[in-house]
């Protein structure tokens, strides 16, 4: 903060106080050297210029990217806004709340820190939005902790290996598609498939000590629903965050940033966390238009290359540490079903793997609608017995020797003897369909899914 008229009044004898002799008496030198000394002489205000799309322009204050910075407006509280970036002499801020009634010459005032996020053992069985404050009327948190939202990675070498798997309740994943504790998974589908209704069994039936379920860019009936719901019996050891679509785009990515965060302290806690995000693809639309109100120059599909930064960013912040571990599964909306649309590749290329929801599948009456050939756990051979992961490729191998054939049998052009595994596919396959499909309300526990593995594959699971 710069020295100000009060601190040299405080440092100045007061008026009624006899003076001693001599010229070096009028000020307390030491006092004022101190106050100097501790001073930061970077201007702490300034003021609104204009307002351009979604950005604020400021002329000052000296301030650094990702700063807090307080709005004032008339009549109204103050506003909270990010420093996004510069142009010239202008500082670039995105509000963080309603911008209503920031006019030009609203004065801006740098808080000099970033945006932190109280955690606490409170936060189980709460729900909070975007900016981790309560949106379910309990009243306060009680805060043990303050986090940043934009955390750091573990180092990696800091890292434990992941050896054990983690149990989802979905039997189709733990058997086909074995997940470990720390592992990052990626769920992607087109809309009205059911992976909304996919997650919500995860959270209900997952081995998990703490569940933080982030939902980013939802309805708002949506998340009514969600918690009301599908988190009966597990809201407990649970922890909502929710920005839902009408909310600000800063908003929606620090709701995201903000449930990583929680789900961190837990995870230095010691405890084994599952993050649920639905959905990281409305992050990147988030920080898209973050990214194009700044001014940056829009690049793949209209995406500018500042959000294939930020997604490693959030993405490595999951998975394990020295002591507990944060496994994350991550929704991706495919335009289309286009798997090779840009983000979902780039979130493709960085997760430990990826279960893709096959909207044919979902019509056939499959739920969930986990295309088993197009998904892949890439920590599993390391995470499941030599016999359970025989046992599941050869399910997939029929699987796949069946959708080749598929089109033979539909005719009737095919002719039994002439592929040994098309006809053993034909021999299981309603005992391969009713071992993938599963109720929504429906419990797997995951020996009880590699005991049904090991009866429809065949051969020993141990």
């Amino acid at each position: 903060m710069a020295v100000t008229a009060a601190d040299l009044q405080a440092a100045a004898p007061r008026m009624d106080e006899a003076l001693p002799d001599g010229p070096d008496s009028l000020l307390d030198w030491s006092r004022l050297q101190a106050a100097l000394e501790t001073a930061d002489p970077r201007p702490t205000q300034g003021w609104v210029e204009q307002v351009v799309g979604l950005a604020v322009e400021a002329r000052g204050p000296v301030s650094s990217l990702g700063e807090l910075c307080w709005i004032h407006r008339a009549g109204l509280p103050p506003v909270p806004a990010e420093v996004v970036g510069f142009r010239g002499p202008h500082t670039l801020l995105m509000p963080l709340g309603d911008a209503r009634a920031i006019r030009p010459g609203s004065l801006v005032e740098a808080t000099g820190r970033g945006f932190t996020v109280g955690v606490g053992e409170g936060l189980l069985g709460r729900v909070l939005d975007g900016l981790g404050r309560p949106l379910d009327g309990q009243g306060p948190v009680a805060v043990e902790a303050w986090y940043p939202a934009e955390g750091e990675p573990p180092p990696p070498l800091a890292r434990q290996p992941i050896r054990e798997p983690l149990p989802v309740g979905v039997r189709s994943i733990d058997a086909l598609l074995t997940c470990g504790r720390g592992q990052r998974v990626g769920i992607f589908a087109g809309s009205g498939v059911g992976k909304s209704t996919l997650l919500a069994m995860m959270t209900r039936h997952t081995a998990a000590d703490v569940v933080v379920v982030a939902l980013i860019g939802e309805r708002n009936r949506e998340v009514r629903d969600f918690v009301d719901h599908h988190l009966a019996g597990s809201r407990r050891r649970t922890v909502v965050v929710a920005a839902t679509a009408d909310r600000p785009a800063l908003v929606r990515i620090k709701a995201a940033q903000v449930a990583t965060a929680i789900a961190e302290f837990f995870r230095d806690r010691g405890r084994h966390v599952l993050l649920v995000m639905d959905s990281v693809t409305r992050y990147a639309m988030a920080l898209r238009e973050v990214g194009l109100a700044v001014g940056e120059p829009p690049a793949t599909r209209g995406y500018p290359p500042s959000v294939f930064a930020a997604l490693p960013r959030l993405l490595e912040r999951a998975g394990t540490g020295p002591r507990g571990s944060i496994t994350g599964f991550y929704t991706v909306l495919v335009d289309g079903d286009d798997l090779n649309e840009p983000i979902a590749d780039a979130v493709r290329g960085t997760l430990d793997g990826h279960i893709v929801l096959s909207r044919q599948l979902a019509e056939e009456g499959q739920f969930p609608a986990v295309d088993v050939l197009a998904s892949v756990s890439r920590l599993m051979p390391e995470l499941v017995e030599p016999a359970h992961w025989a046992a599941a490729q050869r399910l997939r191998r029929w699987l796949g020797a069946y959708r080749e054939a598929r089109d033979l049998l539909e005719i009737g052009a095919y002719q039994r003897g002439s592929n040994p595994d098309v006809d053993r596919a034909l021999e299981r396959m309603p005992a391969i369909r009713a071992f993938l499909t599963q109720g929504r309300d429906e419990a797997s526990p995951f020996a009880e899914a590699v005991a049904r593995l090991q009866e429809v594959a065949g051969g020993a699971v141990t």
